[in-house]
C-alpha cells in the first residue's frame, strides 16, 4: 500500500512536511506509529541475531568460499600463509566497509581456523591434516589455541564481528583441553570428552553475561550470546550422550535417558530463551528414539523417529512463549532477573 510505505519512510515524510501535504508533527506521530507497527510485527518468540543483511551476503559467501577453497588447495604448503592473509583481507572488504553479515562470520572461521590448524601444524611438525588429540600431543594443541587466541583477538579489535568471542572461547578451550592431555596423555579420549563439560558450562555461563546484560536483546552484545550458546551446547550434551549412547546394546533405559537429557536441555533453553541450545540434543533425541521404536516394534523405525523428532520440534516451537510463560512463573526473582521477560518482544540487534 502506497499509504504504509510513505509512513514508513522518514525520507517521504520530510518531502510531505516541506511540500506542505502534512505538518510536522504529523509526520511525527506517523513516525511513531510506523515504528510502533514495526517493533510489533517482529514476534516475541523470534531469536533474532544477524546473519544476513540481504540476498547478496549469500552470494558473495559462495565466491568466498570457493575463492578460498581453491586458494588453499593452490597453495599446496604456503595455505597456511595465505589462507589467513586472504582471509583478513577480504574482511577488509565484506567486514569493514560493506558490513555484511553472512560473509563477514565465513571470513572470520576460515580465519581462526586456518589460523589455529597452521600452528598446530607447524607445533607438530607435520602439516599433514589430523585429529588434534590423536597424536597425544596435547602441548602442540594448546599453543595452536594460544596462537588463535592472539589472532582472534586482534581480529576483534579491527572488525568487531560478534562470532569472535566464540571464537576466541573455542580457542581457550583447546588451551585449556591440550594442557590436560599434555599432563595425563590419552585422559581426554578415556574419559569419553568429560573434561569438556566442564568446560561448556564455563562458555555458557559467558554467554549468560552478556544476555543478562542485554535482556530485551536490542545490542551487539545478544549476537555474541547466541554465538557462545552454540558452542556450548555441543560441548555440553555431546560428552552426556555419548557416554549414554556408545554402548555394546542400547537399552529401553539408554533411550530414556536420552529423552531425559533432552528434556533438561529444554527446560534450560526456553528458561534463557535461546533455541540454540537445542540443536546439539536433536541428533542424540533421533537416536533415542529410533532404539525405542526399534524396541517397541510400532512401526517402521527410522520414519517413525523422524516422525517424532519433527513434531517435537514444530510443538515446541508453536509451544514456546505459553511453556516459556509457566517456566518462569515457577523460577525464582534470582534467575527471572537475569533472563529476557516472558512476552519480550525483540528488535533486530543494532550495529553498536
Amino acid at each position: 500500500m502506497a499509504g504504509d510505505n510513505l509512513t514508513s519512510g522518514n525520507i517521504d515524510l520530510d518531502a510531505a512536511v516541506a511540500a506542505g501535504v502534512i505538518d510536522a508533527e504529523t509526520a511525527a506521530r506517523l513516525r511513531s506509529f510506523a515504528q510502533g507497527r514495526m517493533e510489533a510485527a517482529v514476534s516475541p518468540d523470534d531469536e533474532q541475531f544477524r546473519l544476513l543483511t540481504g540476498f547478496g551476503d549469500i552470494f558473495v559467501t559462495i565466491g568466498l568460499v570457493l575463492f578460498l577453497g581453491a586458494l588453499g588447495y593452490l597453495s599446496g604448503g604456503l595455505w597456511a600463509i595465505t589462507l589467513p592473509l586472504a582471509s583478513w583481507g577480504l574482511a577488509e572488504v565484506f567486514t569493514r566497509i560493506r558490513r555484511q553479515a553472512l560473509p563477514s562470520i565465513a571470513l572470520l572461521v576460515i580465519f581462526a581456523g586456518s589460523v589455529f590448524a597452521a600452528a598446530h601444524a607447524f607445533m607438530s611438525g607435520s602439516m599433514e591434516a589430523s585429529s588434534i588429540f590423536d597424536n597425544k600431543d596435547g602441548l602442540a594443541a594448546a599453543g595452536a589455541g594460544l596462537v588463535a587466541a592472539l589472532a582472534v583477538g586482534l581480529h576483534w579489535w579491527r572488525f568487531h564481528v560478534p562470532i569472535t568471542i566464540a571464537a576466541g572461547a573455542a580457542a581457550a578451550v583447546a588451551i585449556i583441553a591440550g594442557l590436560v592431555e599434555a599432563a595425563s596423555p590419552g585422559i581426554i579420549s578415556a574419559t569419553t570428552g568429560f573434561i569438556f563439560l566442564p568446560l561448556g558450562l564455563a562458555v555458557f555461563a559467558l554467554a549468560m553475561f552478556f544476555d543478562s546484560s542485554d535482556r530485551l536483546r536490542q545490542t551487539r552484545r545478544t549476537d555474541i550470546a547466541f554465538w557462545l550458546h552454540l558452542l556450548a551446547a555441543p560441548m555440553i550434551v555431546h560428552p552426556i550422550m555419548q557416554q549414554v549412547a556408545h554402548t555394546d546394546a542400547m537399552q529401553t533405559g539408554n533411550a530414556i535417558t536420552i529423552v531425559a537429557v533432552f528434556l533438561v536441555m529444554s527446560f534450560v533453553a526456553l528458561t534463557v530463551d535461546r533455541r540454540a541450545l537445542l540443536v546439539s540434543s536433536l541428533i542424540y533425541l533421533g537416536y533415542g528414539l529410533l532404539n525405542f521404536v526399534r524396541f517397541t516394534q510400532i512401526g517402521e523405525s527410522t520414519a517413525v523417529a523422524v516422525l517424532l523428532v519433527g513434531a517435537t520440534v514444530l510443538g515446541v516451537s508453536i509451544a514456546w512463549k505459553p511453556l516459556r510463560a509457566a517456566i518462569l512463573k515457577m523460577l525464582p526473582p534470582v534467575i527471572t532477573s537475569r533472563v529476557p521477560p516472558a512476552g519480550a518482544t525483540y528488535s533486530k540487534p543494532k550495529a553498536t
